[in-house]
């Protein structure tokens, strides 16, 4: 993408209603623009990034044997009466009537429309185990949306339902879905901590959080620093093998880690004193068991072997995908700007051209531009008549992993200069070398194409 071509409206100064880091990158980089309270037009970079961290969670869940789907963001009210849920979800539901006096809602969260679909199609225990999810956009009317994307009313969100015979087969689920989401959030360069939590109103007898340790973050957290140091790395998996989805879970959650709703001081006193933490942690999904809380008021059986009609177990699996590019900037930034992770990128390398309308740096920028393309990869280039300060400062503020600087000086020599956002390092490498030592860093950091 050529930036003189681009649609990307950075501001100088920041907003005076963004109050943390998140909120005012995302503002100052042109990613996005609010409507209205706690709803936002995603603007280009934005929306990049967004559908990146989408394609990831669409790989790794479809990796782990789950069938994406869409429903309907409009529900009618009908089903959560049945469920008992209509009046005690509370007034985050947003409650609307249509033209015929039929209540209907904006869905907060899907459950008892899933389990339509599955009592209506499934009666054999045969077609289980059976996982379903969509990435969809939800709302809740928060009381006081705050903190950019990450406590918004409207907010983009993955969220998968397992249906199981048994209680054994569910948790299988509930520990497959804890693998894939560590794979998914190292992928997207985070440690998401798996913590105890309390099941709120979805409900359910196991629950875990993933949490980004941040300063604004909304939960107080309680760990091990035990945790921090355990990595998912790229471990071959077979999701159908019970015992060693088990064992992950264990590895990952052994450790005390706990937020504040579930906290037991005695079991923290446990740890040694000098691993004991106390931190703040940004949400970045759930996983829940609830067993046979929803297909029991839903009437959503199958016939076992010896005919007999049973309700099947249940869980439910979300991760926030609007807020995960919140928490992301939250973990990586400087004072200059976003430091974006390689696997989602908006754009792989940045391409700043330091004397617009110079033949050869053109021309050199050019080939640059048009071999980063040719092996797959997005680069954005700056070929805007600019000052080089200015060109520094956008490119800062985005926040790329990659910048390639291109300038007559260096031309002379044979050489660009390729720096990293993350350490400010440089290094002065012919053109070619510049492009190979790129596509090398992105063969360990495959990104979904954004848009």
């Amino acid at each position: 993408m050529r930036l003189s071509r681009y649609f990307l409206p950075v501001l100088k100064e920041t907003p005076s209603e963004a109050q943390v880091v998140s909120h005012r990158y995302m503002l100052r980089a042109g990613m996005i623009k609010q409507s209205a309270a706690g709803i936002y037009s995603w603007l280009p970079l934005g929306f990049r990034v967004l559908k990146k961290i989408e394609g990831i969670v669409h790989e790794e869940q479809m990796r782990a044997g789950h069938i994406p789907m869409l429903m309907p963001t409009i529900q009618s009210a009908d089903l959560w009466r049945e469920s008992g849920r209509y009046d005690a979800y509370g007034e985050e539901m947003l409650r609307i009537t249509d033209r015929h006096d039929r209540d209907m809602l904006f869905t907060p969260t899907a459950e008892e429309l899933i389990t339509d679909v599955f009592r209506a199609n499934v009666s054999s225990y045969k077609d289980l185990p059976l996982t379903m999810y969509q990435i969809q956009w939800k709302f809740r009317d928060e009381i006081r949306p705050r903190f950019g994307v990450m406590r918004g009313r409207e907010f983009y969100m993955k969220d998968g339902y397992n249906f199981d015979l048994s209680k054994e087969d569910a948790l299988h689920a509930y520990n497959r879905h804890l693998v894939s989401y560590l794979r998914t959030y190292e992928r997207m360069g985070l440690q998401a901590i798996p913590m105890r939590a309390d099941g709120g109103p979805i409900g359910g007898d196991y629950t875990h959080e993933f949490l980004v340790l941040a300063e604004t973050g909304e939960s107080e957290v309680f760990y091990d620093s035990a945790v921090t140091d355990l990595t998912f790395g790229d471990r071959d998996i077979d999701y159908d093998d019970v015992a060693q989805c088990q064992a992950i879970l264990e590895e990952f959650t052994s450790k005390y880690a706990r937020t504040d709703e579930t906290h037991d001081a005695a079991l923290f006193e446990a740890v040694p004193e000098d691993r004991r933490r106390v931190a703040r942690g940004i949400e970045v999904g759930q996983i829940f068991y609830f067993g046979t809380k929803y297909s029991e008021a839903l009437n959503a059986t199958v016939q076992t072997g010896d005919g007999a009609s049973v309700p099947v177990h249940m869980g439910s699996h979300g991760i926030g995908v609007s807020r995960l590019l919140g928490a992301i900037i939250e973990a990586s930034h400087d004072d200059k700007g976003i430091i974006w992770p390689e696997g989602v990128t908006p754009f792989h390398c940045g391409i700043v051209n330091l004397k617009q309308g110079d033949d050869e740096a053109d021309a050199a920028c050019e080939q640059l531009y048009a071999a980063l393309t040719a092996i797959g990869l997005e680069p954005l280039y700056d070929d805007r008549k600019e000052r080089a300060g200015a060109k520094f400062a956008g490119m800062d503020l985005i926040g790329l992993p990659w910048r390639i600087t291109v300038g007559p000086r260096g031309l002379k020599n044979g050489v660009v200069e390729l720096t990293s956002r993350r350490t400010g390092e440089s290094e002065e490498l012919s053109p070619e070398e510049a492009v190979k030592k790129i596509a090398a860093i992105y063969a360990a950091h495959p990104t979904p194409r954004g848009f």
